[in-house]
């Protein structure tokens, strides 16, 4: 199974080189997972008919905090899959987002708009990064999950996007 997983999007409304981004990375994705800063709950109508999850963040309005978790727990083929934006500065994110989660395979965060992809104390560690907003690399960045008989995840650079 292919997630696609996005974070941090910062958008108010439609945005054609997002779409584009979206089209070209995740048309081959089962599943799609948001985790956080949309900025406003219209940015889920871009993945058109695609399954999405997200959880709101930070910087996220009143009406996206009040259609979306503040966290979620999700079950993919056997695994269990933990999605939270995250907060603080970005050295502790790893030890705080934890304990949020019981026995959990993965958990996908966002906040600090730098990939991360690694696992520690058997738990996938992954964040995108962020797509739109490329303060920390030279590019914007969404990630892949593949789930089969493990997990592995995979950080997207939008050369070029």
């Amino acid at each position: 199974m292919k997630i696609g997983v996005i974070s941090d999007t910062h958008l108010t409304g439609y945005d054609g080189k997002f779409k584009r981004v979206l089209d070209d990375h995740f048309r081959a994705a089962d599943l799609i997972l948001h985790a956080g800063d949309l900025t406003s709950i219209s940015v889920l109508r871009l993945f058109g008919n695609k399954d999405v999850r997200a959880v709101y963040g930070n910087t996220d309005t009143f009406p996206v905090r009040n259609h979306l978790c503040d966290k979620l727990v999700l079950d993919v083929n056997g695994f269990k899959l933990g999605l939270i934006h995250g907060w603080g500065i970005p050295a502790p994110i790893e030890e705080n987002i934890a304990g949020q989660f019981d026995r959990v395979d993965c958990i996908v965060f966002g906040h600090t708009h730098r990939p991360v992809n690694k696992v520690r104390d058997d738990v996938l560690y992954f964040n995108p990064g962020s797509a739109t907003c490329n303060r920390f690399s030279p590019y914007g960045t969404v990630g892949m999950l593949d789930i089969g008989r493990t997990i592995t995840g995979e950080i997207i650079e939008l050369r070029g996007n």
